[in-house]
Formats: structure tokens, sequence, C-alpha cells
């Protein structure tokens, strides 16, 4: 359906109803500009909107860059008529479902904590390795200069530097893209988080 500018505005501004006053203004006017700027280009008005994109995905792309306080505080601003029954059955259910609620997240974090502990144990693990690899060499070296020096030995010295260094490179690589991944579900996992605040009907 083809919007006008105003429509376009009216619609987005009630869409991002419950977030922050400067915010939703900022974004009406980023929008607004951006409408002006493809006009002055040569698009008629309705062009202009329609080249924007659909206002309802906006609106879910704003909501999900916005921080999770404020879409927690926008959807409690938002159901502002709660029902008798509602409150009662909120008020007698959270001896149930607070605990559950809190051992939930709990465990969520629980497991998000060990899991980047692991990730760290990698590290410290391969910064061991790096370490050994230098003492190992510096060793070598030293060991060079004495007096009753064996070839044998020092051989077996510059051979340890050298897998410590080699394991030390490739295992760096390897927790990197272990890393990468990690960022990447933790990611997801937050977008899904915020994705519980956004009304299923703004983003269809």
């Amino acid at each position: 359906m083809m919007m006008s500018k105003q429509e376009f505005l009216r619609a987005l501004y009630n869409g991002l109803s419950g977030l922050p006053k400067e915010d939703i203004e900022n974004s009406v006017q980023f929008y607004s500009e951006m409408i002006d700027d493809r006009m002055d280009e040569g698009m008629t008005e309705n062009e202009a909107v329609e080249d924007i994109g659909s206002v309802n995905e906006i609106i879910q792309q704003i909501l999900s860059e916005s921080s999770l306080p404020k879409l927690v505080k926008r959807t409690v601003s938002k159901k502002h008529d709660w029902k008798v029954w509602e409150i009662v059955l909120l008020a007698v259910g959270s001896p149930i479902w607070f605990p559950l609620l809190l051992t939930a997240v709990v465990i969520v974090l629980t497991v998000y904590i060990v899991i980047w502990s692991v990730v760290l144990s990698f590290y410290a693990a391969d910064f061991s390795l790096a370490v050994s690899g230098i003492f190992a060499l510096v060793s070598t070296v030293a060991y060079a200069f004495t007096t009753n020096a064996n070839i044998f030995a020092m051989l077996v010295l510059l051979g340890g530097a050298f897998v410590c260094a080699g394991l030390s490179i490739l295992s760096f690589f390897g927790i990197n893209q272990i890393t990468k991944g990690m960022v990447f579900v933790s990611k997801k996992i937050w977008i899904w988080i915020k994705s519980l605040f956004i009304r299923k009907e703004e983003v269809q």
C-alpha cells in the first residue's frame, strides 16, 4: 500500500511508542530526512516512501538495535491496561513462576560463564605453549655456551622449542575460530531474548 510521508512517519512514531521520546524523535527525523533526500533527487513523495522500505521492517530493525532495558520498559509501559484477574493471577502464581524464572536465568548465565571460561583456559594454555617455546629456545642458546654442551641435548631443546611454537601458532588460529563461533552464537541468543519484547504484529 502506497503511503505518504506523513502516514509513514506517523506509523513509525506509533510503532516505536514506549521507547524514550528522544530515540523516537531521532528515528522519525532521520527517516524524514531520508525521504526528503530522495524527493530532492527527483522521486515523488510516494516513490520516496516506497524506496525507504516497509515501515514494519524498519520498526523491527530499530527495536532490535535498542538496548534490552529500553525494550523491557517499552513492553511494560505499553501493557498499561492490566485486568484485575491478570494482576491476581500474577500475584498468586509468583511463588511458582518467580523461582523458576530466577533458576532459568541463573542456569543460562552459568552456562554462558562456563563456556567463556573454557575459551579463556584455551588461550591460557596456548600462551603457556608460546612461553615454553621461548624458554626452550633461550635455554638452547644458553646451553650452547656452556663448557660441557652436548649436541644431542641441544637438538632436543631446539626441537622442543619448535614444537611448542608450532603448536602455539596452530592452537591460536583454532581458538580464534572457536571464539568467533561463540560470539556469533552469543549475538543470536541476545537477539532472540530481545525479540521476546517485540510484539509479533509489529514485525509482520
